[in-house]
């Protein structure tokens, strides 16, 4: 999760403004980092996840601009086979950073229709791997 925590690490702009300095881990294979602005549409429980996502050659970072929780969901890989499926609901304003390779839901914001900023990786070759499961998981609040 990318938040503030703290206090800054530097004062800038005549004392005005605390720097949170490098929250993200950016990766990319190769290419470059690019920024995309995302309007998604809201999520509400119970929630059918069909597919996960990953993106091999760069991570990702989804920044609400509008103060909307999303419902993120994460899986481990098994043998390109993603497992052991996690939901949580982010705090209103957090942001996430995905790794390189993870496998994760689509943008969902909870409730309410969410913009983002997305930065995530610009370049040549082929970004996106999914996999649609046999049977949806249906997921429920605990």
């Amino acid at each position: 999760m990318i938040e503030v925590t703290g206090s800054p690490d530097k004062l800038i702009n005549q004392g005005l403004c605390g720097r949170h300095h490098d929250l993200a881990r950016l990766d990319f294979g190769d290419g470059a980092a690019g920024i995309s602005l995302f309007n998604a549409e809201a999520r509400q429980l119970p929630c059918l996840v069909e597919l996960v996502e990953r993106h091999p050659e760069g991570s990702q970072a989804f920044i609400p601009l509008n103060q909307v929780p999303m419902m993120v969901i994460v899986a481990q890989d098994d043998a390109g086979v993603p497992v052991n499926l996690r939901a949580f609901l982010s705090a209103p304003g957090q942001s996430v950073n995905l790794h390189r390779g993870t496998w994760h839901g689509v943008l969902a914001p909870f409730e309410a229709p969410g913009q983002h900023a997305v930065v995530d990786r610009f370049g040549e070759g082929d970004n996106l791997e999914e996999h649609w499961f046999e049977t949806a998981y249906t997921v429920v609040r605990a």
